[in-house]
């Protein structure tokens, strides 16, 4: 037997996760079963949950101070593109 499991959400939200999945080559119904099969499996949410945005704490002069950092290691040649860390992932989370 099989349940049936309604949620009310956003109609931007809908259209943009139906959009998302197909592009996965899923749909919404199956990542939601996706997402529960893994909730078990990790028992409990499969991905980090954080309270607060760890940024939060930081100073305006310390955000500028990673910012250069970042743009120091950027013209360094040290970054990875875009679409080499999505790769990463994906070879990484097996998705």
């Amino acid at each position: 037997m099989a349940s049936t499991i309604q949620v009310r959400v956003d109609d931007d939200l809908k259209m943009r996760s139906d959009a998302l999945f197909k592009d996965l080559g899923t749909d919404t119904t199956t990542a939601i079963r996706i997402f529960l099969t893994q909730s078990l499996a990790a028992n409990g949410f499969p991905f980090e949950i954080k309270r607060a945005n760890p940024y939060e704490a930081l100073s305006e002069q310390e955000i500028l101070d990673r910012l250069k950092k970042s743009r120091e290691h950027a013209a360094q040649g040290m970054y990875k593109e875009a679409a080499e860390v999505s790769r990463d992932l994906r070879q990484k989370y097996d998705i």
